[in-house]
């Protein structure tokens, strides 16, 4: 009975140094996350300058969102850069681990070329872009003049380019991490399935479709939901290369909720937005693991 009290004791002892290590880590996670994000929620209902007194306005925000032509704008060129360069990233980057994952020599050359553009600072990568994309003396359209294109794209000066342009950049900058995640789950897939696949005569293409793909899907699925989440969040690009135009037609939803929030200084218009955005991602979440159970293959 009194080893059971002092083991007893000795865990509950434990239990409170775990806690208090942990203390710390759920104190910021309360204060940085919790608090500002039950703040937003409550101030989606109301109209607040950041100076004067907070009015309460019920729905009015929510409701604002239907008539707001710059909001319907934003969530279509979100909903575009999403429906292009998640699918296009990820096909890039599921061909670049296939073509990476050899033990041949320098190979790591290769795979660092490719994921150091992940690592960049995204900013960095803008100004560099910028510069590429210059319409007079960018390397781009240098290019394009010395293969006979008399009038190539203003790229970002242009409402026709200008989102293209940062799909682009987008996926560039993305192609590394993707692969990185493609290269790790290729690397757990057994080698007998393939040269059993051999041996049935089975060639690179139907081992690709038959083996490859059904093995790597529980990583495809994961990065299809990281793909989504991040297109919807993409604003650094955005504000560095275009800064939303020319015109609009750059403007994403997170750039436009900063906009609203910092330069109009409309924060319970932006919270309402935030939350729009949120509840966007959440059901294209949630279809995506509905749907997860056809498809993706645990074994």
């Amino acid at each position: 009975m009194k080893h059971m009290r002092e083991t007893s004791k000795e865990v509950r002892r434990n239990r409170f140094i775990g806690y208090t290590f942990l203390l710390p880590n759920i104190i910021g996670f309360l204060l940085f996350i919790c608090f500002p994000v039950g703040a937003s929620f409550l101030m989606s209902f109301t109209e607040w300058n950041g100076f004067g007194d907070i009015q309460f306005t019920g729905l009015a925000n929510y409701v604002r969102l239907w008539s707001d032509e710059t909001f319907r704008i934003s969530l279509l060129n979100s909903l575009i850069m999403t429906g292009v360069s998640v699918p296009v990233t990820l096909l890039l980057a599921i061909l670049a681990a296939v073509a990476l994952n050899k033990g041949l020599r320098g190979i790591k050359i290769f795979r660092t070329a490719i994921f150091l553009p992940h690592i960049t600072a995204t900013i960095a990568v803008a100004v560099v872009w910028q510069l590429l994309y210059n319409p007079t003396m960018g390397p781009i359209n240098g290019m394009l003049r010395s293969l006979g294109v008399d009038h190539p794209p203003t790229w970002l000066a242009s409402t026709h380019w200008a989102l293209i342009s940062v799909i682009i950049v987008s996926i560039w900058h993305s192609i590394g991490y993707y692969m990185v995640l493609y290269l790790a789950g290729l690397q757990g897939i057994p080698k007998d399935l393939y040269e059993a696949a051999e041996i049935d005569g089975a060639g690179k293409v139907s081992q690709f479709r038959k083996i490859t793909v059904p093995m790597l899907s529980p990583v495809i699925f994961f990065t299809i939901i990281m793909g989504i989440i991040n297109s919807f969040k993409v604003f650094d690009l955005v504000f560095v290369l275009t800064k939303g135009g020319p015109g609009r037609s750059t403007h994403m939803l997170v750039y436009d909720i900063y906009y609203t929030a910092f330069q109009r200084f409309e924060y319970g218009y932006a919270s309402a937005m935030a939350y729009v955005l949120f509840a966007i991602i959440l059901v294209i979440t949630l279809i995506q693991f509905r749907g997860q159970k056809r498809w993706v293959n645990y074994s």
